[in-house]
């Protein structure tokens, strides 16, 4: 938008009982916005004479919040849950994903849309996989476009694909692995390899390079590079991504040490830890970021420090898949930048950001005094402006002048009822007793994306029906869900059989003595 346009304008106003800017809460405040930023903040008496005919959203009945931003997802869908696959190890979850009906890739990521706009999310980094032709890739990756298009989300799109170590962690192992099956089993795996179909390394690099540069321009869709991890994806390619993400001048992020395994396939690949692989790659950078890092050592943690490179903290879904607890305090006390995700796995199944702040602010309290734990400001800037930093978005995560009209309104009344001591941190308040069904109305951009807890650019309900109904259609896959189940004792094996050196933990929880 020109500055021609910006001026001629209409200034709308947002009110609030409490507006919570990132840096402190106005009471009974306002804030004046054209186009897409945000113009004035202040009290709402005075910018109310000052604009007395502009349009108000809002009242003293809203708090307003920044928008918030979900460093790490993925917009499934219908999630796991509701497709027959239980929880598990991440390893052998990854596998059961096998027996994953197919759904069309843009109403699937309308539906998620909708969930993240109704928690108070206006902008998230998907990470998805492409695969099959570079046609049938841009086919998928522009439906999912489409859907952010319509919904008026905020979003990096970040695709990957799969290179190696498609069965477990480590170049060449998966042959090993494949003799450790019974010949059926191992006939019918190597079948299900052979379907598999993945783009060369230069054809992702062609297609998604072409995806950054045209969308460039593009008020609110990025396009980023995703190897969804180093195992899965060999060091020259990881060094080439990284080079083209520099020349075009977008982001990166990736899969690194969620699980326990993930750590201990350090060593045995590379002779040291992942993150100090990645280091000598001379792939870390501030448009670099993982997601999880919840087997950080305190050596990769200054590395991230020192290199710029930033984590996604994902707590719902480390404990879901049986990850472990990220160290946090440590993260945050050696200057990383840390932003709040989702990862489509939340503890209820419900993508709520506001469950995942509280969830992330419980977690990491350790139980000794003097000992650290993050507070409720702590998380809030993780999911505002620590998410905004991992983004690079450097107009994003507060509420002041000259930032992006990203902004959430959240309705008080269930919240404060029936009484509030007006000693009581508001907050505090809002990040321990909001939910996502007391959000009503969301702007990004300064347009309004959803109103009364729906979205204004799509009918939810008419898509929850489509997918439903393409689900129904859908082939069974029984036979998928029958060879998952078959192979987990098999990878539970494969890794029980590794060795584990004796842990530190950053923090004692219980003691057995």
């Amino acid at each position: 938008m020109t500055a021609m346009t910006a001026m001629m304008s209409k200034v709308e106003l947002v009110r609030g009982r409490w507006i919570f800017t990132g840096d402190d809460t106005l009471v009974d405040g306002a804030i004046a916005i054209q186009a897409d930023s945000i113009l004035e903040v202040g009290n709402w008496d005075s910018l109310q004479a000052k604009y007395p005919d502009a349009e108000v959203h809002g009242s003293s009945q809203f708090a307003v919040l920044p928008g918030l931003i979900n460093a790490h997802h993925h917009s499934n869908g219908v999630p796991n849950s509701l497709q027959g696959i239980d929880d598990d190890f991440l390893e052998l979850w990854l596998f059961s994903n096998i027996a994953l009906r197919s759904q069309d890739p843009t109403l699937k990521t309308l539906l998620s849309a909708a969930a993240l706009l109704q928690s108070g999310v206006t902008t998230v980094l998907d990470v998805c996989t492409v695969s099959g032709t570079p046609e049938e890739s841009l086919v998928d990756l522009k439906g999912r476009l489409q859907a952010y298009e319509q919904a008026g989300l905020r979003v990096a799109l970040t695709p990957g694909a799969t290179y190696s170590s498609f069965l477990v962690h480590g170049e060449g192992d998966d042959d090993a692995f494949l003799a450790s099956l019974p010949t059926a089993l191992r006939q019918q795996v190597q079948k299900l390899a052979m379907i598999h179909q993945t783009l060369s390394p230069e054809a992702y690099l062609g297609v998604i390079s072409d995806l950054v540069i045209s969308y460039q321009s593009h008020p609110h869709i990025s396009v980023w590079f995703g190897p969804p991890g180093p195992q899965w994806v060999k060091d020259d390619l990881l060094v080439k991504i990284a080079e083209t993400a520099e020349r075009l001048n977008t982001g990166i992020q990736t899969h690194a040490v969620e699980s326990l395994y993930e750590k201990l396939a350090g060593p045995r690949s590379y002779g040291k830890s992942v993150i100090a692989h990645l280091h000598d790659l001379g792939v870390l950078s501030p448009r670099f970021s993982i997601a999880h890092g919840v087997w950080l050592s305190e050596a990769d943690i200054q590395i991230l420090a020192e290199t710029g490179a930033s984590v996604s903290h994902n707590p719902s879904s480390n404990l879901r898949l049986r990850a472990g607890v990220a160290p946090l305090n440590q993260m945050l006390q050696a200057g990383v930048t840390v932003g709040l995700g989702m990862d489509g796995t939340t503890l209820g199944d419900d993508e709520d950001m506001f469950a995942e702040m509280r969830l992330a602010t419980r977690l990491h309290r350790t139980p000794q005094l003097n000992n650290p734990a993050p507070t409720f400001t702590d998380i809030f800037r993780m999911a505002t402006a620590g998410g905004a930093k991992l983004l690079r978005q450097p107009t994003l995560g507060k509420i002041a002048p000259g930032y992006k009209a990203d902004l959430v309104l959240v309705n008080c009344d269930r919240i404060t009822w029936p009484w509030v001591s007006p000693e009581a941190n508001p907050l505090h308040l809002m990040l321990m007793r909001a939910r996502g069904a007391d959000v009503d109305t969301v702007l990004v951009n300064g347009k309004v994306v959803l109103r009364n807890g729906q979205p204004t650019g799509f009918d939810l309900q008419a898509i929850g029906q489509a997918v439903a109904e393409q689900l129904n259609a859908a082939p069974n896959r029984d036979q998928y869900y029958t060879l998952a189940q078959e192979v987990r004792p098999y990878l539970a094996q494969w890794y029980a059989n590794w060795e584990v050196p004796q842990l530190e933990p950053y923090a004692a929880f219980n003691a057995r003595k």
